[in-house]
């Protein structure tokens, strides 16, 4: 018994080691849950897409630096960046875009009375400028040209069927009265940019969406975002009927087609909110529109609707959008986005933000207002003034580890980004860096 007993010991001590050791094993072997915690550590990449090479790598290196993966992260106070929207997160500008949407398929709810006030408010009566005179040579000012276009709304008006009338739209289509309306009011919104401010320009695009809702204009928006899609890139050239020259005479007007939007600029939005910043858009766009395009997840960004400031209109009770500038709202275009995040962001985080992106003037002023800023994206459309200065700080900045200024390229024939600083203008074969 008593050997018995010493050998069940020794078994019982043997078996205690062996546990032990299985145990200590167990506990320094890295578990499948841990693993994948190191695995997520990891800070997001971008992926390849056309981005530029240095460009890609800087925007790696500062999700890498201030993202949640990095030692200093607090969620309490978070990264925030800003992106302003036409031109920069997508290809071309959906308000642009969504005028002609409008125009072509009559989508208004003004009554002509109602449009002859909003296509005039805010406009000088002085003749446009040189670039916008009719085909004939002649100076064209907003009396003229709003008589012309509001006679032929009037007309539409009492005979569209979407209206008061009872013809439908590709009834109306044929009539002189539709082109004239059609060509004009394009041709005026191009004049106004051409000739005044704009602070008198960028607010007169907005004007036209009085008399709906917000869901009115969000819907119009995606309508906009899919039809686009389905268009070419190209220069659209239009001309007034020679059989109705009314008091403007006969104009044509350019625009460009194929809205695109930007895979690139997509994955940066969803990399960066996955790495823990707080993205926002502010743009020189309707409010409403921006909140449709940006948010949807149909069209990729799929960003927070709330996290919009744009150009914003007065609404009545019931929601219902007016012809007036919303008080206490700065234009969301020049210095206006820097009023725009110092009212609304700067008070909420206690600092501006890291990152900016944007391509015009429109967009100088919040590229270099704030101290915190650390990376500024431009797209190049070989712009001049300080965001031509700007783009030249990214060439002669390039591959250097501390560059602020990153300039990304783009095709305007293709509609995409390309793996450079360069820029290829709309029909132009060759490429420039700058203006």
């Amino acid at each position: 018994m008593q050997s018995t007993f010493r050998l069940s010991a020794v078994a019982a001590a043997l078996l205690s080691i062996t546990l032990i050791a299985g145990c200590q094993t167990a506990s320094q072997a890295p578990s499948p849950h841990a693993a994948q915690s190191v695995v997520q550590q990891a800070p997001l990449t971008l992926e390849t897409g056309n981005w530029d090479t240095f460009n890609r790598a800087q925007l790696d290196k500062m999700i890498a630096t201030h993202g949640k993966t990095s030692p200093g992260y607090d969620a309490n106070k978070p990264p925030y960046v800003v992106f302003d929207w036409d031109n920069t997160s997508i290809f071309l500008d959906i308000e642009e875009a969504l005028l002609i949407h409008q125009l072509q398929n009559l989508r208004f709810a003004m009554t002509p009375a109602q449009l002859d006030k909003a296509i005039r408010k805010d406009i000088p009566t002085t003749d446009f400028d040189a670039d916008s005179r009719n085909d004939a040579g002649q100076a064209i000012n907003i009396d003229k040209i709003a008589q012309d276009i509001v006679s032929s709304y009037t007309w539409l008006y009492d005979n569209y069927q979407g209206f008061q009338g009872r013809q439908p739209l590709a009834q109306i289509r044929q009539s002189p009265q539709y082109q004239d309306f059609i060509v004009k009011m394009r041709f005026l919104y191009e004049a106004i940019g051409n000739t005044f401010d704009h602070a008198v320009s960028y607010p007169w695009i907005t004007y036209h969406f009085t008399g709906m809702t917000e869901q009115d204009v969000r819907a119009l928006a995606a309508e906009t975002f899919r039809w686009q899609q389905t268009q070419p890139v190209e220069a659209v050239k239009w001309t007034s009927p020679a059989a109705l020259p009314g008091k403007a005479g006969v104009v044509s007007i350019s625009w460009k087609n194929g809205l695109r939007p930007v895979p690139e600029m997509q994955d940066l939005y969803q990399k960066l909110r996955a790495s823990g910043f707080d993205v926002y858009v502010c743009s020189a766009s309707f409010r409403d529109v921006i909140r449709e395009v940006s948010s949807n997840p149909e069209f990729g960004y799929a960003n927070a609707v709330d996290n919009v400031y744009a150009m914003e209109l007065e609404r009545d009770a019931r929601g219902v959008i007016q012809t007036q500038f919303r008080k206490g709202y700065a234009q969301t275009q020049g210095p206006g986005k820097t009023e725009t995040i110092k009212q609304f962001l700067v008070p909420r985080y206690g600092y501006g933000p890291l990152f900016i992106a944007g391509d015009s003037e429109g967009d100088q002023n919040m590229m270099q207002d704030f101290a915190d800023t650390r990376y500024v994206l431009i797209i190049n459309r070989l712009r001049g003034n300080d965001i031509g200065k700007m783009s030249k700080l990214a060439v002669d900045s390039y591959g250097k580890p501390d560059a602020k200024y990153l300039l990304q390229g783009r095709d305007d024939n293709k509609g995409v980004l390309i793996p450079s600083q360069q820029a290829y203008k709309l029909g132009s074969t060759t490429a420039s860096t700058l203006k």
